[in-house]
């Protein structure tokens, strides 16, 4: 990836970020965005683990077949970077490769305890800010972070009107 298709490819996450804002966000809600993300990914035959937080406690989670207990960790090693961040953890991977230093490194964490790889987006509400995660594992971590955004986009609309 040359730097400026990488400098374009994290505009385009934060611009995700702007854009993916939630007008509320209770535990019905937590649990609809699952259940639509499930529903896509048995629609497009994905073995993946999907994971929606708020406010620190787990409200969805669900191991579609073809996943393991690994895929339980990644979502943890990802939310946990989400919610240090407060930004995606595509975007923090991406990050870290456009300083070329490894993200462990430059934030002096733990690799057991955060994975800046793609899957896991923060879950903002307007007006107040980060209150939760969604978390997709299993698949290549730009395919993780595309799921979660293209049902996140479609779920605003739907649920919200936008």
């Amino acid at each position: 990836m040359t730097a400026s298709s990488l400098d374009a490819l994290l505009a385009d996450l934060l611009d995700q970020e702007r854009r993916l804002v939630f007008p509320s966000f209770d535990n019905d809600t937590a649990i609809d965005l699952g259940l639509a993300i499930v529903a896509e990914a048995r629609r497009r035959g994905l073995a993946v683990t999907v994971d929606v937080t708020r406010v620190g406690q787990q409200i969805f989670h669900m191991a579609l077949p073809g996943t393991s207990a690994d895929n339980d960790q990644w979502v943890a090693r990802k939310t946990a970077v989400v919610m240090r961040f407060g930004h995606s953890s595509y975007y923090m991977g991406r990050k870290a490769v456009q300083k070329g230093v490894p993200f462990h490194e430059a934030h002096l964490v733990d690799p057991l305890a955060y994975a800046a790889h793609g899957g896991c987006f923060p879950v903002t509400v307007a007006g107040t800010g980060l209150v939760g995660t969604v978390t997709v594992s299993g698949l290549p971590q730009e395919e993780d972070h595309a799921l979660v955004v293209a049902v996140l986009e479609r779920f605003l609309v739907d649920r919200f009107g936008g």
